[in-house]
């Protein structure tokens, strides 16, 4: 539970734009300008819902124009509001100038309880949402374009798509109002995974520096790490498969709504999301390891890596001194307070900034948005020649090796591999890499050169506000 003398999520966000701020040789008014909220557009909508009028609100915030469209996720949930929805949004704009996506920042959120209402009755509240948005061009495909959060996925992002179409039915760009989509309805294949993979490669990419590594007090590679991870949902399921089954890292536990369940074995992620899914998403009865009813005092236990990946604030100056790991990677948005960040910096804790780590989702919604607007699928121009092109080349070697007598020959998993061209998944997940892989190196830059920075999350904001004042800058501010 927050300590009563905790800053607000939206404070927190502000606080750490400040720290860095006060690195940097901006002026006040720009300052000013990067750091305050746009504007914000609140709305009270009806439906007729099982023989009765029920009223909705709804926020969607803009935080940046510096640069558009604008680009955020649309969360459901009961706890949404209109500061956390700013602070969401001026995230997203520090986010997506890390990661060199063209996009300003912005955020949407539902009051609603998704599981409340059966998939009929969604549809109708989602659809009268997105009208309220579209017809204010707070959802389009140049200005202003959602993606999924909490509690949305593929269907409300299929349903606010079609009814943007609807509306604007001669925008020959219309799929691209929205990202997150289905693949079969302009979605982009590797989307729903995407922020789980870029968790992973955010920590491939930290465990690539043996220097970095030594500042957690850890060695070696991601192998026989043993990782906590916080909410099995999209994220986090993603990220403790990819982690488990590509890099032999062990989930030693999985804390959700109704406890935790550990492991020092290593947990089996698949079963375990397999027994949720069965048990409307329980974790209780899963009978591999051990249940607890006490989930967040699984957040404390000793592990190499702590990944919340649920909700916001769930670290904070409560807990934050019992905190045992040594390297935590921020896979929600503002799981740790700012007074829980001051403490963990104190103890040396390692924290890999959400604004970096979780940015997987943007970058590859900023690939959808692009197919989108090209109208082509990626991989569809290039891919045959790649193979006909590796296919001379090794044909060309069998030939050698059979003239020469050299009595070689090349294996057919390799040939395989080799003479497979790039597909469209193949090439999100190249991009998403080289992504993941360039912004951390520029993080690590400021970090190392500057010791004022002091942390991976100083230096990402100093990387971040530098960026969007250079854009306000050039366009004469």
């Amino acid at each position: 539970m927050l300590a009563t003398n905790e800053p607000s999520f939206r404070e927190s966000v502000d606080l750490m734009f400040d720290r860095a701020v006060a690195l940097m040789d901006l002026s006040p008014g720009l300052a000013q300008k990067i750091k305050v909220c746009n504007s914000t557009y609140t709305v009270r909508f009806g439906v007729r819902l099982r023989g009765k009028i029920e009223t909705f609100v709804g926020y969607r915030s803009v935080h940046s124009e510096h640069m558009e469209p604008v680009k955020g996720g649309i969360r459901y949930a009961l706890g949404v509001n209109q500061d956390e929805v700013e602070a969401l949004a001026a995230l997203m704009t520090y986010k997506c100038a890390l990661v060199e996506t063209p996009f300003g920042g912005s955020k949407g959120g539902l009051c609603i309880d998704p599981r409340a209402w059966d998939e009929h009755e969604l549809e109708q509240i989602t659809r009268r949402f997105a009208y309220e948005l579209i017809k204010r061009d707070l959802i389009h495909p140049a200005q202003n374009v959602p993606a999924p959060d909490m509690g949305t996925g593929e269907r409300e992002m299929a349903w606010i798509a079609d009814q943007y179409a609807r509306m604007n039915t001669t925008d020959i760009n219309a799929k691209a109002c929205v990202t997150g989509k289905p693949p079969h309805a302009g979605g982009i294949q590797g989307r729903v995974e995407a922020t789980g993979r870029g968790v992973q490669y955010a920590l491939r990419e930290f465990f690539r520096h043996p220097e970095d590594v030594a500042k957690t007090g850890l060695s070696g590679g991601l192998e026989g790490k043993r990782i906590i991870v916080q909410g099995l949902g999209n994220v986090g399921y993603h990220a403790a498969k990819f982690l488990s089954e590509e890099d032999g890292a062990r989930i030693v536990a999985v804390i959700e709504r109704d406890g935790a369940i550990l492991d020092d074995a290593g947990i089996d992620i698949e079963g375990l999301r397999q027994h949720m899914n069965a048990h409307q998403g329980r974790l209780a009865g899963y009978p591999h390891g051990r249940h607890v009813a006490e989930g967040a005092a699984v957040l404390e236990a000793p592990c190499d890596i702590l990944i919340p990946a649920a909700l916001e604030g769930v670290i904070h100056k409560g807990n934050a001194a019992r905190i045992q790991a040594p390297l935590i990677l921020e896979a929600a948005n503002g799981p740790i307070t700012f007074g829980a960040d001051e403490i963990l910096r104190g103890k040396g804790c390692v924290i890999i900034p959400d604004m970096y780590a979780n940015a997987g989702g943007v970058t590859v919604s900023y690939f959808e948005w692009v197919k989108n607007l090209s109208h082509i699928r990626f991989g569809r121009m290039q891919r045959r020649a790649e193979e006909a092109r590796s296919r001379l080349l090794v044909e060309e070697l069998e030939r050698l090796s059979a003239d020469k007598g050299l009595g070689w020959t090349l294996a057919e998993d390799f040939k395989d591999r080799f003479l497979t061209g790039s597909d469209e998944l193949a090439l999100v997940r190249s991009g998403l890499d080289d992504t993941m892989r360039t912004a951390y190196q520029s993080m690590r830059e400021i970090w190392h050169s500057r010791p004022e920075a002091g942390d991976l999350r100083t230096a990402a904001y100093l990387v971040s506000i530098d960026r969007v004042a250079k854009t306000y800058r050039s366009k004469g501010l």
